[in-house]
């Protein structure tokens, strides 16, 4: 991954990863070559796209290690991913759903919307800022059929150990879902290796690609077991035919890609998907730590606060800052004018760098705010 692949340095030190990403060039030169061919070609060129989503598709399953390209399939955002779960699964009056209190309103909402099918919500609030293993445990009843959380919180950067949550829920005979946007392009995930039984990203954060072009896994034991939404015509096993109506889903992931694809943010997405992958996940999980740190300890060396745990194993690229004079807002305002980016979540400056930082973009940031 070289720093000449990203145009936004050349105006920004950006620190905000967590929220939306800038494109990398190669992710811009797909999505350019994308509009031309449409642009000259109409549906001449429609094999040539098909092609290019089913490629990406291999990008994505090659990501996460999925034990077939057809149980991954794509989704518009990962809102949409949480809801095939949530809107799918063969509830039962009186059932409940775990998850984290402070998780991102993305993956509480759709579990909220279930009240009416009687389903109940039960939040596991962090202490301090951990997210811990035994109190999840204790929120789980006989009634639980769903554990949700995030790879990493969203505004602590705690990353939860997806390992032995996966293997509470084996034990206890529950789903488990992943609302993985916050760790897929900077921390490796196997899911032939770790329990989940099904996840949901979008794109736009580490995974540097536009917005509205994410994707989601389904474990295949799950497959007939949920109760497809959005179905529609690509659905179907003989999704070409379309003057034939033979309602036979497809056994696999792909029953939920329904209608047409967003062609240009795949394309897009697949451009920086191979980019991760050529300067291997494990490369940039190392070096997202290193800058992590060396902002966790220039920062406490000039009286800052650090919020996030920075235990191994628990550390993320999401570090959540509180400054001993200014106010988030006011820190976010000054940052801006001085050319760097970064936010304000839960009352605290949340700092995400990608590989491409530098330590001297993480001293300018610091030299601003003094």
């Amino acid at each position: 991954m070289r720093r000449d692949q990203f145009p936004v340095t050349a105006k920004w030190a950006f620190f905000d990863h967590a929220a939306v990403a800038p494109l990398p060039a190669p992710a811009v030169e797909a999505l350019r070559t994308y509009a031309d061919s449409l642009a000259e070609n109409g549906i001449a060129a429609v094999k040539q796209w098909v092609d290019r989503v089913a490629a990406v598709r291999q990008l994505a399953a090659k990501l996460i290690n999925a034990p077939s390209t057809d149980d991954v399939y794509f989704v518009p955002n990962t809102t949409h991913g949480i809801s095939v779960i949530a809107e799918g699964f063969p509830w039962q009056p009186g059932d409940n759903v775990v998850l984290a209190a402070e998780e991102y309103p993305a993956n509480q909402y759709p579990w909220m919307n279930l009240a009416s099918r009687g389903v109940e919500v039960r939040p596991v609030p962090s202490v301090g800022n951990r997210l811990r293993i035994d109190d999840i445990r204790a929120a789980l009843t006989d009634r639980t059929r769903v554990l949700t959380v995030s790879s990493v919180e969203f505004a602590s950067g705690f990353r939860n150990d997806l390992d032995a949550l996966g293997a509470l829920c084996r034990e206890r005979g529950v789903f488990f879902f992943v609302d993985a946007i916050q760790s897929l392009g900077v921390f490796p995930l196997d899911v032939q290796k770790t329990p989940i039984d099904a996840l949901s990203a979008d794109g736009h954060k580490w995974m540097l690609g536009p917005e509205g072009a994410g994707f989601g896994y389904i474990r295949r034991a799950w497959v007939e077991r949920l109760h497809p939404i959005g179905v529609g015509a690509f659905s179907v096993v003989r999704p070409f035919e379309f003057s034939t109506i033979d309602f036979t889903l497809k056994p696999h992931a792909g029953r939920w890609e329904g209608g047409a694809p967003n062609v240009p943010g795949i394309t897009a997405l697949g451009a920086s998907l191979q980019l991760l992958l050529d300067t291997g996940i494990p490369v940039i999980e190392r070096r997202v730590l290193a800058l992590t740190d060396y902002l966790c300890d220039k920062a406490l060396s000039l009286g800052w606060s650090v919020f996030s745990s920075r235990e191994s194993g628990e550390k993320s690229g999401i570090v959540s800052l509180l400054h001993p004079n200014r106010s988030p807002a006011d820190i976010v305002r000054i940052c801006r004018a001085a050319g760097v980016i970064v936010n304000n979540r839960a009352n605290r400056v949340r700092v995400s760098p990608h590989a491409y930082n530098t330590e001297a973009e993480i001293d300018q940031f610091l030299d601003s705010v003094r």
